[in-house]
């Protein structure tokens, strides 16, 4: 019995030990970041410094300082506070040696709350002193594996049972220390003894100990030479930039969308199992799988780019681990395959295709084994599944595609929403036009909620909107919770009209064609000013090595980009299946240097992920202008290390100007109303601008602007020949 509490005693020292090892390794790793973090931080609040006002020190100091002496000498800035010396300021006049004391403390401590909230991230343009020891050290972490997290839970309970028991069990270890025990003493050894044994059988089903063996020996892994960390990032920036937002705090309080306080606390409460999950969360994603959990029928309306199937995926993975077997996934066509991959790749669950020659197998598959069924938004009214099958969660992406209640869409996934307990619509642009649309959207997910968000709703501003449709609806903003993002830089290149251009722009306002209008400038290739600009910025690309991506609503525009720029892939269009488009991407992505990608921005702007390219380029403005930004957060979203140039082409004094100008308020309708979740209050004006009516307007006005109106022309934004 004495040699059994031995051994038991030295496996549970063992394993305590493994799992202490770990915590020490990750917290040294830990705070080698932070090292190599200090110089941004002290950089970044530098720059803040440099913009807040001298008077902000009396925030500081409760107003007891005189600030005139400081501003009459010239201080603008705190910065220029910290960079003075206390013997420095004494000498200023009016400002004595306490004075100047306080004001530099007063400095200082604005100066370290600074650095506690400075937002950093990792510019691939600037491999030097400061930026390079924040790769290497981050490189550790991230290639310490998607386990790391899991190894470390781990570590922390083994450590917090273990301890204890350890150190209860210890006289059982030896005779000496039996003997010179108090009986009370000996008794609970004994106790602890089989208590271990218990934890230690279920550490070793766990497999604890070489999950936690295997985190360590990644941890203390040689640290790799710059270049291999710098070609590691490039390569894996996701990975990183997940790393660096965990330890650098960079997600605010938007994280939680402005959900209500009561809501939001629940939400936080809510567990997250990761059994099945193979990926880390962001601190703003475990929010949005909780919310999608806590509600059970809800819509996520995050910004593009922030990782909703991550999300999607992390709350199937939690209802997995808590028994649901069966998951469906309804997505458009186009980003069906990126669906399974995501899955296959992001969680342990299977994936199955039920799409294409070998659904009904596919079919059969799911239902006998479980997992995660993935299907069309265009097939999904054929799907028949046995009642018996209990689905876990119904997935709907791009589900505003299912804000018309009369499509059979719409009526597909209906069914399949009564038929469901848990319900996730996932959707960038849960709005285009009017407050209806989105209550059409909650109506599948909640009849009574849907019946709260009233007409007056609008009227009385965004507040009271978002009042309405807190249960169902949870939205977050790039800026707000990717601060690591690299900049965004837009710009509207203006490019008059060539004579040639000018001409076929004439003949199709005659004619009242808007979507010949509309493409005009391209009409005659050799003298398009807008296609000589658009070569011009490709090859400027081409010279500083940098990918392009280019998008246009016309095929026949985009025909015209690939003659003249003729390394070109693609186009991505609407009848490029699936498969092939995913091609065209990999293949772009994997180029090395500079590269040219093709797409219709109704494509191009839906499900595929392109931050390889840091340039794009769009060949006229859009009828809706959410297609434009769904576009752009294609490449300008998590993973990408650049900063991105959009350049928009642009003719002035014709159709592209009239309509931005009145499509203005179209896109602030949906910023008031979807891309906030809390805004102050401010009245809005919901006018819906139809595709109909706005080619209407504005061939209308074109036409009295140039006097070639055609008797009896009728403005058809979708007459014959625009090809499309």
């Amino acid at each position: 019995m004495a040699y059994e509490s031995k051994g038991v005693l030295r496996d549970g020292r063992s394993l305590l030990g493994a799992a202490r090892d770990l915590l020490g390794d990750h917290r040294r790793a830990v705070a080698e970041v932070q090292r190599a973090l200090a110089p941004l931080r002290k950089e970044a609040a530098r720059e803040q410094l440099a913009s807040i006002p001298v008077a902000r020190l009396k925030d500081v100091t409760e107003g007891r300082l005189r600030l005139g002496p400081l501003e009459d000498a010239g201080f603008v800035s705190v910065a220029d506070v910290l960079d003075t010396p206390p013997h420095r300021l004494q000498l200023i006049p009016g400002v004595g040696p306490q004075t100047a004391r306080q004001l530099h403390a007063a400095a200082g401590s604005l100066a370290e709350a600074a650095e506690r909230s400075a937002s950093v991230r990792v510019d691939v343009e600037r491999r030097d002193e400061v930026m390079t020891p924040v790769v290497v050290a981050l490189h550790r972490l991230v290639n310490a594996g998607s386990d790391l997290p899991k190894a470390r839970t781990a570590a922390h309970e083994v450590n917090a049972r273990f301890g204890p028991l350890v150190r209860d069990a210890r006289p059982a270890g030896s005779w000496w220390r039996r003997v010179f025990a108090l009986p009370s003493r000996r008794e609970r050894a004994r106790a602890a003894v089989g208590e271990l044994a218990d934890a230690l059988r279920a550490e070793e089903g766990r497999r604890s100990r070489l999950l936690m063996s295997q985190a360590s020996v990644d941890l203390l892994r040689p640290e790799v030479s710059a270049d291999e960390a710098w070609i590691d990032f490039e390569l894996r920036a996701p990975e990183y930039q997940t790393v660096l937002a965990e330890l650098a705090a960079l997600e605010p309080e938007a994280a939680e969308g402005f959900l209500p306080d009561d809501l939001a606390a629940r939400v936080k409460a809510q567990p997250l199992d990761d059994e099945h999950r193979r990926v880390s969360l962001r601190g703003y994603q475990a929010f949005g799988a909780r919310f999608a959990l806590v509600q059970r029928r809800v819509i996520l309306g995050d910004e593009m780019g922030l990782g909703k199937t991550i999300q999607a995926i992390a709350a199937i993975a939690h209802l997995r681990a808590r028994g649901a077997t069966h998951f469906l996934v309804a997505c458009p066509a186009s980003v069906l395959i990126n669906w399974l991959r995501e899955i296959e790749s992001r969680s342990a669950l299977a994936a199955h295709p039920l799409h294409g020659s070998g659904r009904a197998r596919a079919l059969r598959k799911w239902i006998e084994d479980g997992g995660v069924a993935v299907t069309t938004l265009a097939t999904l009214h054929s799907l028949e599944v046995p009642e018996g099958v209990e689905i876990g969660m119904f997935v709907v992406d791009e589900a505003h595609y299912a804000k018309n209640h009369e499509t059979r869409r719409a009526r597909a996934v209906a069914r399949w929403c009564a038929r469901t307990e848990n319900v996730l619509f996932l959707t960038g642009t849960p709005m285009e036009n009017r407050v209806e649309e989105f209550r059409s959207l909650v109506e599948h997910l909640s009849p009574e909620v849907a019946k709260r968000i009233r007409p007056s709703d609008a009227a009385l501003g965004p507040r009271a909107f978002r009042a309405a449709v807190a249960p169902v609806y949870l939205r977050r903003n790039q800026r707000e919770v990717l601060t690591e993002l690299p900049e965004l830089v837009h710009v509207d290149e203006l490019e008059e009209f060539s004579r040639a251009d000018a001409r076929a722009y004439r003949r199709a306002v005659s004619a009242g064609n808007f979507m010949a209008m509309r493409r005009a400038a391209y009409a005659v290739p050799k003298r398009s000013a807008k296609l000589s600009r658009l070569v011009e910025l490709v090859d400027e690309a081409a010279a500083n090595d940098l990918k392009v991506v280019v998008f246009s609503y016309f095929r026949d525009v985009l025909e015209t980009v690939r003659q003249a720029v003729p390394q070109a892939r693609g186009p991505i269009s609407g009848d490029v299946p699936a498969a092939r488009r995913q091609e065209l991407v990999d293949a772009f992505t994997a180029q090395a240097g500079h590269a040219v990608l093709l797409a219709q921005i109704q494509a191009g702007g839906v499900g595929l992920n392109l931050q390889a390219a840091s340039v794009v380029i769009i060949c006229e403005p859009q009828v809706k202008p959410t297609m434009e930004t769904q576009a752009v957060a294609r490449a300008h979203r998590m993973g990408q290390v650049r900063t991105v140039q959009v350049h928009r082409l642009l003719t002035p004094g014709g159709v592209d100007a009239r309509m931005l100008e009145i499509l203005h308020d179209k896109t602030r309708l949906f910023d008031e109303y979807a891309r906030y979740s809390d805004l102050a209050e401010r009245t809005p004006d919901a006018v819906d601008v139809s595709e109909q009516s706005l080619a209407r307007r504005i061939v209308e006005d074109e036409q009295r602007r140039l006097g070639t109106s055609s008797r009896g022309a009728t403005p058809d934004a979708r007459r014959p020949g625009r090809r499309a």
